[in-house]
Formats: C-alpha cells, sequence, structure tokens
C-alpha cells in the first residue's frame, strides 16, 4: 500500500494538515496542562502564538484551525455535566476554560510568519453580519489574503442566555438564518464594491471612484443591510468557507457554501457516510465539483520511535487526563449529562439513542473496551476528544491516515494535540517525513506568500471563490459597470 500512487481506484492525495487549536489550555484533551512539558497554559502570550505559527510553517502545515467556545456556549464553558447550568467541572479541570477571542491573535501570527492560513470560528447566531463581515475583512487585509472562517451556528442554550435570549433558536431555525447571514457577507465582500473601486488618483484627488461602491439593499426575512461594505475588497473578498455540521440541515449548508468540512469520528466508516452524502448532494444540488469540497478529519497521533514507547506516552498522558473535565465537554458536544447514570451502569443499553449511538461508534473503533460506562467514556475523550486518537510509530500512524484516505474519502486531517508544542514537533520531527516518503505530503507550499485558498486548493491565482461556489456569482469585477454586475437578489 505505501509504495503505490493509488488509494484504492482513486490517485493518491496530497493530505491537507491543520493544527487543531484553542485560545485556552489543553483544548481536546482535559487535564493536561499538568504535562511538564505542556505549554497551553501561555495562551494568553503574545509570544506562545507568533512560535506556533513560526513552528507550523516552518513545517509547511496549510493551516491553524483556531475553535471557539463562544461560538457554543457564550457561557463562557460546557455547563451541561452535574448541571444544570454548572461550570465548575470545567471550571476545575481547565475545560476550554478560561478562553479567549480567536481572531485577535491572528494579526500577529501572520505578521510572523507568509504562507500559512488561519481558520477562525464565529458563529452566525449573535453577530450581526455586517460587523463580522468588516472584522474578517480587516483581517484578511492584514494577514495578506490568509484567513478562513469557520461557520457555526452554536448549539447550547447557555449561548443564548449569555446574549440576551431564553434559550437556542430551533436547530433548523439556526440554519435558516445562517443561510441568509452567509448570502449577505457574500453580498457586502463581492457584490458592495468594485475590485478597482480604489483609484488613489494623487493628481485628481480622488481616492475611491463612487462609481464603484454601492448599496446592497438587502431585507430578509433576518437581516435588514442596506450597506454598503466598510472595507475595500481584500486579497480573498470572501474568507475561506469552513464548516463542521453534518446533521441534515448542516449537510445541505456544507453542500453548497463550505469549501472545507471538518468531520469527527473514531474510525473512518463514522463519517464516510457523511463525507459520501455531503459529495453527492454538492453535484446533484448545487453544481459543485464534489472534489473542490475538502473533507478534514480530527485526529490526535501520539508518536513514538517504537510502539513501546507511543504506548508509555499515551498511557502517562492518560494518567494526567481530567475525567470530570472529559465529561463536561462531552455534555458541551452532545447536550447529554452522563452523570444522571451509575458510574459502572452500561451506556450502550441506556433509553438514550444519542448516547448509544456515540458508543456504538467508539466500541467498533475500540473493541479492546469491554464495558462502556461514564468512567471509560471520559477516559477516552481524556486525549484527543471525539475524534481519532492514533497511538504508534510514524509507519503506523501514516498506515492509519491513509485508511482514512482509503475508506471515508477525507482529504486531509485537522491535527489536536495532547501536549502543546510537544504534539505537534513529533508530528514535524517523526510523521511529516513518512508522509513525505510516500508522496503524501508536500515538501514547500504550492503557492509562496499565497493565499489561503490558493494553498488549500494548490492553484495559483485562486485567491477568490471557485466559480462553481455561490459567492462567485456575487463578485463586482474590475471594469464591469454597476448595471452590468447586479446584486443577486439571493
Amino acid at each position: 500500500m505505501t509504495e503505490n500512487n493509488t488509494t484504492g481506484d482513486r490517485p493518491r492525495k496530497s493530505l491537507i494538515l491543520n493544527a487543531f487549536v484553542e485560545m485556552c489550555s489543553g483544548h481536546q484533551s482535559p487535564g493536561l496542562w499538568r504535562h511538564p512539558e505542556d505549554e497551553s497554559h501561555r495562551f494568553n502570550d503574545i509570544d506562545h502564538w507568533v512560535e506556533l505559527a513560526q513552528l507550523l510553517e516552518g513545517a509547511k502545515f496549510h493551516g491553524i484551525f483556531i475553535a471557539d467556545v463562544l461560538a457554543h456556549s457564550p457561557a463562557g464553558g460546557y455547563d451541561v455535566y452535574k448541571g444544570p447550568r454548572n461550570l465548575d467541572p470545567a471550571v476545575i479541570s481547565g475545560a476550554q476554560w478560561p478562553v479567549n477571542e480567536p481572531l485577535a491573535v491572528v494579526p500577529a501570527m501572520a505578521a510572523a510568519t507568509k504562507n500559512i492560513g488561519f481558520g477562525v470560528t464565529v458563529t452566525t447566531t449573535y453577530e450581526q453580519p455586517y460587523h463580522l463581515a468588516r472584522r474578517l475583512s480587516t483581517v484578511d487585509h492584514l494577514s495578506k489574503g490568509r484567513v478562513g472562517w469557520n461557520v457555526v451556528t452554536g448549539y447550547l442554550d447557555s449561548a443564548a442566555r449569555n446574549m440576551g435570549q431564553e434559550g437556542q433558536p430551533h436547530h433548523d431555525d439556526r440554519y435558516a438564518v445562517a443561510e441568509e447571514y452567509i448570502k449577505v457577507t457574500y453580498k457586502l465582500w463581492e457584490s458592495s464594491w468594485r475590485q478597482d473601486a480604489v483609484v488613489l488618483d494623487r493628481e485628481r484627488g480622488i481616492y475611491t471612484d463612487p462609481a464603484g461602491v454601492r448599496q446592497i439593499n438587502h431585507s430578509g426575512k433576518y437581516f435588514t443591510v442596506p450597506g454598503p461594505h466598510l472595507s475595500q475588497p481584500s486579497p480573498q473578498r470572501t474568507p475561506v468557507i469552513l464548516q463542521a455540521g453534518t446533521s441534515k440541515a448542516g449537510k445541505t449548508f456544507a453542500a453548497q457554501h463550505a469549501e472545507a468540512i471538518f468531520v469527527a469520528g473514531h474510525s473512518p466508516s463514522v463519517v464516510a457516510k457523511n463525507v459520501a452524502e455531503i459529495r453527492q448532494l454538492a453535484k446533484a444540488e448545487f453544481g459543485r465539483d464534489p472534489q473542490s469540497i475538502k473533507f478534514l478529519a480530527l485526529l490526535c497521533p501520539v508518536l513514538g520511535r517504537t510502539e513501546e514507547e507511543a504506548v508509555e506516552k499515551f498511557k502517562y498522558f492518560r494518567s494526567l487526563g481530567s475525567i470530570d473535565g472529559a465529561l463536561a465537554l462531552f455534555g458541551g458536544w452532545t447536550g447529554i449529562d452522563l452523570d444522571k447514570f451509575d458510574d459502572d451502569q452500561e451506556l450502550r443499553h441506556v433509553e438514550s439513542n444519542a448516547i448509544r449511538s456515540a458508543v456504538e461508534g467508539w466500541s467498533k473503533a475500540t473493541p479492546e473496551v469491554a464495558k462502556w460506562t461514564k468512567a471509560t467514556v471520559g477516559q477516552h475523550i481524556t486525549v484527543g476528544g471525539l475524534g481519532a486518537t492514533t497511538v504508534g510509530t510514524p509507519v503506523q500512524v501514516a498506515d492509519n491516515m491513509e485508511r482514512w484516505v482509503r475508506e471515508a474519502d477525507v482529504d486531509g486531517f485537522n491535527l489536536a494535540y495532547a501536549v502543546k508544542p510537544g504534539s505537534f514537533k513529533d508530528v514535524i520531527d517523526l510523521l511529516i517525513p513518512e508522509l513525505r516518503r510516500r508522496g503524501l505530503f508536500w515538501d514547500d507550499y504550492a503557492v509562496p506568500k499565497g493565499t489561503y485558498r490558493e494553498n488549500l486548493y494548490a492553484q495559483p491565482g485562486q485567491s477568490g471563490p471557485r466559480d462553481d461556489h455561490p459567492a462567485a456569482q456575487y463578485r463586482w469585477k474590475a471594469g464591469v459597470d454597476a448595471k452590468d454586475s447586479p446584486v443577486p437578489e439571493s
């Protein structure tokens, strides 16, 4: 398998690698801030982020994806476990608490690098599109076109309470809001300004040609935005659109808008169906090239030069992990409070379909666990969260990554860490050389100093969305009269 240039019937893919982080300690591995070599507690230090960006760019990572609790739980943390509204397990264990604003750190990392991209999570449920469009345009300018937007709708009632609401809008209603929201941002980014509107004509004293700026006059069910956009066209105009939802509404949204989609499961079989469905939907319903959507699986590799070394490292990681912190995260991710169950109760047999579904997925991926209880679920999450945790040598981990590509048709991975930056250093020193030996990872950026989108697609000149992406129909191109490029009605 490792010497061929194909995976099954498909050409072998050059993998997309993102580092998966959050402006907190621990992130997907609660409690591992206790490790003597972990530096994730330095998340308040700008030098920490600059050092991380430079380390990852030196290894040619495509991007740094920064998650955010605020997008899901503006209560400030996960408050379902031992709830209701009980933050103590997350607060004590440092399970994504405290956590800072992700977009604020991107300009500093961008100033210290030239190629790596930055994906940032922002919700559509609690922030006006006019405001967010300017924030993202500003950072796209400052980063020279290296920003992606992870579009989320939020999922916890705690989110709504701190935004002045009693509870979350209904799931499908949130996606209806997101659908209108993202089209408003397309209008602001792509249709409000002609590409060449800023002329900087010193002789005539004209900074911007007023014929190249217009209102979008959006009036919809959820938003009224006359415009125009406050920022001139940035290098990408529309940032790379990222997404993670795999509900029915989430799949439809992703099939239409997403350029990269994050999937999480403990084995390829858990996500393969979703990947196939979204690709098929993108082609059949929205006329998009299904292979243009890049799927990235969540993976936490624990590497050693020998299998024994990797296993011992993993055992040590687990010994430091916080079970309460892990169950707090599980409660936030699923809405399920496992504190309601007995410590030794087998969760495969409880009444909750959601719990049984999650546990069945884990049991298939990890058959060595004889009985899934509250404790074993918590222990499972302590290293790597809800994604796959692969323990072994570079050859073993690379084999597993190839299996994900072969069985689930993913295009790359969001690499979570157990210890930061140690886990990423292991990937750089041990895993990436093996991936390159197999022809699975590039030697350098496809477009040096290019935009995030150019390097995501390895396609020079692809700074804006592809022609088959819905944002492309909104673009007001240089030299085109307003009457010849009307603002789409949506």
